[in-house]
């Protein structure tokens, strides 16, 4: 049974060179056939990349696209927010992924803000409706959150200060997405909620990641990639049919669309989405040739 037409997103994280804006640009052109609802750019810990964002947003913007800038709260004051914020408007950008970003290490104060649903309280009073405002959603629970009660809560105050959508970290278990998804409209919340897609290219990169974020690479699939030990196109060529499976049932199964974690490239993502039949077919929609998709 066909599908209805999902988005696709690709979050990147800002240049620090030269050679690497360049290469940004040909990923972006790369991906681009896939229409994209919007690339994401991220936001260093206590605004370490405030300006890289800024101009990547911008490069995005100025070839055609629609651009989400990240911006983390956590270190930051009200009036830095706002400076920040207003040139983001100025330059007429409406969608923010608001987060409250990681502690940085050595950082003594920890600012005005404490958590998101605090700086998503904050946009709204100060820009009204102008930004789409996207906030991070954690289907295996945040690593810091004291309880999965607590984790709930944190995402429920996010939408209730004014949350339009929601980003997943990534994940790799969809039972843990679709619970999480079950849990939150319980209680009265329905945006949007957009499964985060990280492919697999690295075993040992992947596992970093993971530990920093809370991600659980389940206990087959990383058994899996160590038998795999330093075969690197093996690796990517098994990822390649993990995260294709993984994301086609949560298609099959109604998620909103997906978003991919790319780190600059778009080899594996490109991928992905062609063994997923997501074609162009215009400037601003996207196809999703999912004839043989079924609910699994």
């Amino acid at each position: 049974m066909p599908q209805p037409l999902r988005p696709v997103s690709f979050e990147f994280f800002p240049p620090k060179t030269a050679e690497g804006a360049a290469r940004l640009a040909q990923t972006r052109q790369q991906l681009a056939q896939f229409s994209p609802a919007f690339f994401s750019v991220t936001f260093g810990a206590g605004g370490t990349t405030q300006e890289g964002t800024l101009h990547a947003v911008q490069a995005i913007r100025a070839a055609g696209f629609a651009a989400a800038p990240h911006l983390s709260c956590i270190g930051s004051t009200r009036d830095n927010i706002r400076d920040i914020v207003r040139q983001y408007q100025q330059h007429g950008i409406r969608h923010i992924v608001a987060l409250r970003g990681d502690i940085p290490s050595g950082m003594v104060g920890l600012g005005e803000f404490r958590h998101a649903n605090e700086l998503v309280s904050f946009l709204r009073e100060e820009f009204g409706d102008w930004f789409h405002i996207e906030v991070a959603a954690y289907p295996e629970f945040h690593p810091q959150s004291v309880s999965a009660a607590a984790d709930l809560t944190h995402f429920i105050n996010k939408v209730r200060a004014g949350a339009d959508s929601a980003i997943t970290q990534y994940f790799f278990n969809a039972d843990a997405y679709y619970r999480f998804v079950d849990e939150v409209q319980a209680r009265g919340v329905n945006i949007p909620i957009v499964p985060g897609i990280m492919p697999i290219q690295n075993y040992s990169q992947l596992q970093r990641f993971s530990d920093m974020c809370g991600a659980e690479i389940p206990r087959w699939l990383r058994l899996r990639l160590q038998g795999l030990g330093d075969d690197s196109a093996s690796i990517r060529a098994f990822g390649l049919d993990v995260v294709t499976e993984l994301a086609e049932r949560l298609l099959a199964n109604g998620a909103p669309g997906l978003h991919f974690y790319t780190l600059n490239s778009a080899s594996a993502v490109s991928t992905i989405c062609h063994r997923l039949g997501y074609r162009a077919v215009g400037n601003d929609q996207l196809a999703l040739q999912s004839d043989t998709l079924e609910v699994v």
